[in-house]
């Protein structure tokens, strides 16, 4: 077991490096320069030039990713070009909605999803099998923003139970902090919910046809504690699994669910960096979100060998 971890924790440097190559290639060669939108729109091509300089964003790639990279490397994400403020700082002000909203979406799934999936088998083809199947066809065709907006005008606008944007820290009071994320989560959480009751579903059923499921049936355990005990305990590896790769598209609905509610977190943050070119803010939150995917999925792989015994790394 140890071993597996250390090999695969050294197996996350060079992941980190390629993710650092790609997306810093993709961020300077995309269209756009933040010297222009600093200088104005009076501003010559010599004050132009100056600022670039001035911002380092005038040397050669190689040499700008030669100086971010030493600097990574460092523990140093480099500083905003606009307000000048390390990163990292920047980061830390911004990471508790996120990581607030993440953990309330996900919490939420897992407790809606995996019920609703493992009642879905139990009934298959039924009312309820049929009812399950059609909202997480709905959870997959309906963009998080759409939902986002209908829950403010349904919760918030007709009947004024919960806030319309904002977010409440948590030293405000844990109450406060539940108003503000309530719609944010459900929106979020809305396609990741299907995800996981259809992967649910699935695995649930393929258990409820083992020959040991009709032993114990032959026994004579309840259905509860044949479909809780001994179906979904023996499904929870690929529940598990998607969990974890659900987590790609939890981090890419963050960035919409807080535009769209106006959370000031990691999410808004890079919308905003991304608008007006601040690279460094950019290229520090996707290296970041990389980091935490990959650890996630070491984390989910450690995982099995509590879910099933027979798994040994």
């Amino acid at each position: 077991m140890i071993a597996y971890v250390v090999n695969r924790v050294l197996s996350i440097v060079p992941v980190v490096l390629i993710v650092a190559v790609v997306v810093f290639a993709l961020i300077h060669l995309s269209p756009g320069d933040p010297a222009v939108m600093i200088a104005g729109d009076d501003a010559t091509a010599a004050d132009i030039e100056r600022i670039r300089v001035q911002l380092g964003i005038g040397l050669p790639l190689y040499e700008q990713f030669a100086i971010w990279a030493a600097r990574i490397l460092q523990g140093d994400l480099g500083n905003s070009i606009f307000s000048r403020q390390p990163v990292s700082t920047l980061i830390a002000q911004r990471f508790e909605p996120t990581l607030v909203l993440a953990a309330s979406t996900m919490m939420f799934s897992v407790l809606v999803a995996v019920p609703i999936g493992a009642l879905a088998a139990w009934r298959a083809g039924s009312w309820i099998d049929k009812t399950v199947m059609g909202t997480a066809v709905l959870g997959f065709s309906i963009p998080v923003f759409i939902v986002g907006y209908g829950l403010i005008w349904l919760l918030s606008i007709k009947f004024d139970l919960l806030p319309v944007q904002g977010y409440a820290p948590l030293r405000g009071g844990v109450w406060g902090t539940l108003q503000t994320i309530a719609m944010p989560t459900i929106a979020l959480g809305f396609a990741y919910v299907a995800l996981i009751a259809r992967i649910t579903r699935a695995a649930v059923l393929e258990m409820l046809h083992k020959d040991f499921i009709r032993t114990a049936r032959a026994k004579g355990l309840s259905e509860i504690k044949v479909l809780v005990r001994h179906a979904l305990a023996n499904s929870a590896i690929p529940i598990v699994t998607t969990v974890g790769i659900g987590f790609a598209m939890l981090v890419g609905g963050v960035v919409v669910v807080e535009s769209v509610f106006a959370i000031p977190g990691i999410g808004r943050l890079t919308v905003d960096a991304i608008l007006r070119r601040d690279y460094p803010i950019v290229q520090g939150v996707i290296l970041l979100f990389s980091g935490i995917y990959i650890l996630i999925n070491l984390a989910v792989d450690l995982s099995y060998t509590y879910f099933d015994p027979r798994i040994r790394y």
